[in-house]
């Protein structure tokens, strides 16, 4: 927490305004709007609830094909089974991590074979990395598809000085207990269209319609964020540009004195047209150079507890997805096997950056 998010807070508390919706709502939608330049902004109950939304919004609907970035959280992946939908997954590059834009254009291809045309595209940022958003823009619009950037890790990132999420059709953000700034729980969809927020926004308050009394034609959720959490949400947009140089500072910092051994690449920016917020700091260890797994670096900061985890396990390894369709060429996969997500957290303070480092080094040098 910033500290201004209780000036917020109480407003809510003393206007007796607790419900979704609501002043603060407003203005959180505002600041989101201004902080990454979108035209429009309906903020909501999670990021998953976003992007669920979004899916509606484009007109998915049962066994229609949904391609999405294979190396990303299950929520990605989700709500596109909520919809009775089939998704695709796609592997990735090796410069971002993210979606590889010659394998999404190779499955459209090869799907187009079978008559089948993808509704959506669903690229991540992975860990705040931007995905290569010129390539895989340009073929959604080559076949006209729409794209939905999942932008639940990457608030505060830039690709060529414009925020991720605004590229797309809509984007996706996420304001969960453990992004690089919460409302605890929350999220957002952010669009340059007016009318899919406006829908969202009506589909997000349970699709209520126009009359005295209550009156539904259509299925609606119970998606909106609550005044109280809005509030937070505003408190913390004032100290997101300094949780993103914190997260920043704490990647240099594991850089420094890990740089140097053979066998450990970090996710890095491949070049001046991206700008990461290193929400988490993320490696790879290759055994064959460093002498050591991935799981042994894991076992050793848990002896000294600390923790860490694997990258998240590619949605196409995951036994709920085992029948969905892939494309791929191995490189999640390797991801997985070799990478750990190390302590990021903004308030890290020095006694645990010492520890952090003295057990990392014990076992890598």
């Amino acid at each position: 927490m910033g500290g201004g998010e209780l000036k917020h807070v109480k407003e809510a508390y003393y206007s007796n305004w607790v419900a979704p919706l609501g002043p603060n709502v407003d203005g959180f939608e505002q600041d989101i709007q201004a902080y990454t330049g979108s035209n429009y902004c309906a903020a909501l109950s999670s990021g998953t609830a976003a992007l669920h939304l979004a899916l509606i919004l484009v007109g998915i609907e049962p066994d229609d094909y949904v391609i999405c970035q294979s190396m990303t959280f299950s929520a990605s992946a989700n709500p596109i089974a909520y919809l009775g939908a089939r998704p695709v997954f796609i592997d990735s590059e090796t410069d971002t991590w993210n979606m590889d834009p010659e394998l999404l254009e190779n499955a459209i291809i090869d799907l187009a074979k079978k008559s089948i045309k993808p509704k959506a595209i669903i690229p991540v940022h992975l860990y705040g990395m931007p995905a290569k958003l010129t390539h895989i823009i340009s073929i959604g619009e080559k076949y006209n598809i729409p794209v939905i950037e999942d932008a639940a890790e990457s608030l505060g990132s830039t690709y060529k000085s414009r925020a991720t999420g605004t590229f797309g059709n809509m984007g996706i953000l996420s304001f969960n207990g453990n992004k690089i700034i919460t409302t605890s729980g929350g999220g957002a969809l952010i669009s340059d269209c007016q009318s899919l927020i406006d829908r969202a926004k009506f589909l997000a308050t349970q699709a209520r319609d126009d009359a005295p009394h209550y009156q539904h034609t259509q299925i609606g959720y119970n998606y909106r964020i609550s005044n109280i959490l809005a509030g937070i949400g505003r408190g913390q947009m004032e100290v997101l540009t300094e949780r993103v140089e914190q997260r920043r500072s704490i990647n240099q910092w594991y850089r420094d004195f890990l740089m140097g051994i053979e066998g450990v690449q970090f996710q890095s920016e491949p070049n001046d047209n991206y700008f990461s917020n290193f929400w988490l700091t993320a490696a790879t260890f290759d055994p064959k150079k460093t002498g050591v797994t991935q799981e042994d670096v894991r076992k050793k900061l848990l002896t000294d507890n600390i923790e860490s985890r694997p990258l998240w396990k590619p949605m196409h390894l995951q036994p709920v997805f085992q029948s969905a369709l892939f494309y791929g060429n191995g490189s999640s996969e390797l991801l997985f096997n070799q990478g750990l997500c190390l302590p990021s957290g903004s308030n890290l303070t020095a006694e645990e950056k010492s520890r952090i480092k003295e057990s990392l080094v014990g076992i890598l040098y």
